[in-house]
C-alpha cells in the first residue's frame, strides 16, 4: 500500500527542487528564482519556467507548449508523458523513501493559494497574448527586408515558393528581456485551430561588419511570447491553396518543428502544405481539421540517446494515430534537422 499521496510527494519534490530540475531539464538555466529552459524536452530557452524558491517552490508553466503544474507533474510530463502514477514511482525512489514510513507530515498549502496562482498563470498568458498582438501588427512585410536577407543567407529563399509566406514579418527593434534593448527579429504568427493568432515567435538577428545578417549573439536567440498550446505556424498551403481551415477531405500536411526547419522542407515540397510546430512539446497538440487525412512528421534526428526527444515524438506519432489520420515519419539519414540536408545540398550543387 502506497505511504505518500501525490500532495505530499509533489511538496517533497519542491523541497529539493534545484536538485531535480538539474536532473530533469539539464540543458536549463538558472534566472533569478526560477529555472528555464526551451520547453519540456529540455532544450535551451526561455518559454519553461519553474519556481525555485518560496511557496510556489516546484509550480512551472511552459509557455510555449501551454502546459502547467506542480513538481510531481514536472516529473510526469518529462518522464512518462503526463502518467503520475508512473511518476509517483519514480519520484518516490528518486526521494529515497523506499519502505520508510516516519517521514513528517508536511503541512497542505491552503486551496485558496492554489486558486491564486493558477489565476495568476491565466492572467499573465492574456497579457502575453496581447502583446504578442501588438508585436505582430507593428511588424512589417518580410519580402525584401533584413529577416529576408537572414533566411536567404540561411539557404531559405523565400521566392522559390509558390507564396510569399503571410505568416512572417520583420521587426526592426523587438525588446529583448536577455540584453534590455530592443533588437532586430523575424516574426512568425502562431495560429490557434480555428486560424487566430495566439502567440508570436520572435528570432532575433543581428548585422555584421561585412553586412550580412545572421542569428543574434544570444543565449537564447528565439524565444516564443504567449502561450500556444494546440497552434502552429501556417506556412505554405500546397497544391490546393487553400487555407488550413477550408482544406479538401483526404488532405495531407507536413509538420515539422522549428521554423527554419520547415522552410527548408517547404522549398523541398512545394506542392505540400507545410506547419510549424514550433518546440517537441507542442507537436502532438497541433490542433488539424478532420479533412487532414495524413500527417507526415519531418522530424529532427536528435540521435538514438536523446530519450526525451523521443518519446515526445512518438507520443505526437500517437495522438494523430488515435485521431484516425494515417501518420508518416520523415527523419534525415543522418543526425540533424532537414535545415541541415536542405543546406548540404546547396553545397554540393554550389561545389
Amino acid at each position: 500500500m502506497r505511504r505518500h499521496s501525490a500532495g505530499q510527494i509533489s511538496r517533497m519534490l519542491a523541497a529539493q527542487i534545484q536538485a531535480l530540475v538539474t536532473e530533469l531539464l539539464p540543458a536549463g538555466q538558472r534566472d533569478g528564482h526560477e529555472w528555464r529552459c526551451g520547453s519540456l524536452a529540455g532544450e535551451r530557452g526561455q518559454s519553461l519556467a519553474v519556481h525555485l524558491h518560496g511557496t510556489r517552490a516546484g509550480v512551472w508553466c511552459d509557455f510555449a507548449g501551454g502546459q502547467k503544474g506542480d513538481a510531481l507533474d514536472l516529473v510526469a510530463a518529462c518522464l512518462f508523458n503526463g502518467n503520475r502514477r508512473d511518476a509517483m514511482q519514480w519520484s518516490e525512489r528518486w526521494l529515497g523513501l523506499g519502505d520508510r514510513g516516519n517521514d513528517a507530515p508536511v503541512q497542505r498549502r491552503p486551496v485558496q493559494e492554489k486558486l491564486n496562482n493558477s489565476q495568476e498563470l491565466d492572467l499573465e498568458a492574456q497579457r502575453r497574448r496581447a502583446k504578442a498582438r501588438r508585436l505582430w501588427q507593428e511588424g512589417q512585410p518580410i519580402e525584401s527586408s533584413p529577416a529576408d536577407a537572414y533566411l536567404k543567407g540561411r539557404g531559405l529563399d523565400l521566392r522559390l515558393l509558390p507564396n510569399m509566406p503571410g505568416s512572417l514579418r520583420f521587426h526592426p527593434a523587438a525588446w529583448c528581456a536577455e540584453v534590455q534593448k530592443p533588437l532586430p527579429a523575424m516574426l512568425a504568427a502562431i495560429a490557434s485551430p480555428a486560424g487566430k493568432m495566439i502567440a508570436c515567435h520572435r528570432t532575433w538577428i543581428q548585422q555584421t561588419p561585412s553586412g550580412a545578417w545572421v542569428k543574434a549573439d544570444l543565449r537564447a536567440p528565439k524565444k516564443v511570447l504567449g502561450s500556444f498550446s494546440g497552434g502552429c505556424v501556417r506556412l505554405t498551403r500546397g497544391a490546393s491553396g487553400k487555407a488550413l481551415g477550408i482544406a479538401d477531405a483526404g488532405s495531407s500536411v507536413i509538420l515539422a518543428e522549428g521554423i527554419e526547419t520547415s522552410l527548408a522542407v517547404a522549398l523541398a515540397c512545394p506542392e505540400m502544405r507545410v506547419l510549424a510546430g514550433v518546440s517537441l512539446s507542442n507537436m502532438g497538440a497541433v490542433g488539424l481539421p478532420q479533412e487532414i487525412s495524413t500527417v507526415i512528421i519531418a522530424a529532427d534526428n536528435d540521435g538514438p540517446h536523446n530519450h526525451t526527444a523521443r518519446k515526445a515524438l512518438e507520443a505526437a506519432c500517437q495522438k494523430f494515430a488515435e485521431q484516425g489520420r494515417e501518420v508518416r515519419l520523415a527523419l534525415p539519414e543522418n543526425k540533424g534537422d532537414w535545415l541541415d540536408v536542405h543546406q548540404a545540398g546547396q553545397d554540393v550543387t554550389r561545389s
